[in-house]
């Protein structure tokens, strides 16, 4: 049974406003799911509709088998949420905030346990939540949804107003959750920290799923290759670099021979071509494609493929 499933899931404002259309995906139980996007793109709407927040104008969501409108109790039960742009009882001390989650899910957890946690010690548990920065009130949110041992963990903007003490923690902690058979659903806008915890991550763009599949996965299908670059201790001459198969995009400058290489065997007759040119190579650096690179390339709006327009 997958965690979460989604068919055709659509939200339409009038006649023409699209803030996410036709988006079918499914995240698999125990994985950490990034669900990539800028901000705007119709990551939080999916999220509030799953949830039930929100009403989709067509389309199905379930979460656990449950269907998110008509068993939206059993979800809220079975799920613990970091919203993007949560609020906090700014008069209610941060122990008496996980305290209330407790109760609320009937869960027998240890208040002071989940506030270490998520990093919030003794004397700022005791503190009014009005009085915490940034930093401290998402830990704060953190806990509240750590509260019951969800079986589903979802985390919009998680990172938000950390540190980086902060970020490795929530992390960690997502990792963690999905090596104890959890399953997270990581919704972000910053590239670094979907790539660095993620099983598999999808794109969306303008409210339309633009690509689905693991890191890995994604580079093969866009053939960004790697980067290489060449220091060198004079240009070489003489030498063509840019009929090399599956070498790409060959610039040379300061001393540096840079290219984008879509073959591995590539780089080789790469180094070779420029030592025939009468350079000698001081150093070599490759660099796969990142998850930035990819987003690049699979949400431009100049690239034909996936140039879906939806109105806004």
């Amino acid at each position: 049974m997958p965690a979460i499933q989604t068919e055709g899931l659509t939200k339409r404002y009038g006649h023409d406003v699209y803030a996410v259309s036709d988006l079918s995906l499914t995240v698999e139980e125990g994985e950490v799911f990034g669900f990539l996007g800028p901000n705007g793109a119709g990551k939080s709407t999916t999220i509030d509709m799953l949830m039930d927040f929100v009403r989709p104008t067509s389309g199905s969501a379930t979460i656990l088998g449950y269907d998110a409108q008509r068993e939206a109790e059993a979800i809220h039960s079975r799920v613990g949420i970091l919203p993007d742009g949560y609020s906090l009882y700014h008069r209610l001390s941060g122990r008496k905030h996980i305290e209330y989650a407790i109760d609320l899910k009937a869960s027998g957890d240890d208040p002071d346990e989940i506030l270490a946690r998520v990093g919030l010690d003794a004397t700022a548990a005791a503190r009014p939540a009005g009085t915490y920065s940034k930093g401290m009130s998402q830990r704060l949110a953190l806990g509240m949804a750590l509260v019951g041992d969800p079986e589903v963990l979802i985390l919009d903007e998680p990172s938000s107003g950390l540190d980086p003490d902060g970020i490795r923690d929530v992390r960690e902690l997502a990792r963690a959750h999905a090596d104890d058979g959890g399953t997270v659903f990581f919704s972000s806008h910053i590239l670094s920290q979907v790539e660095a915890v993620c099983d598999r991550v999808g794109i969306l763009s303008r409210g339309r799923l633009v690509a689905i599949d693991t890191i890995d996965g994604l580079r093969d299908a866009v053939g960004t290759g790697a980067t290489i670059a060449l220091t060198v201790d004079t240009p070489p001459t003489g030498v063509n670099l840019t009929d090399i198969p599956g070498i790409t995009d060959v610039a040379v400058t300061d001393g540096v021979v840079r290219a984008t290489c879509t073959e591995p065997s590539s780089k080789v007759e790469l180094v070779d071509r420029v030592r025939a040119g009468g350079s000698s190579v001081l150093d070599i650096e490759t660099r796969a494609a990142s998850l930035e690179d990819l987003f690049s390339a699979y949400t431009r709006p100049t690239d034909e493929r996936l140039a879906v327009e939806v109105d806004r």
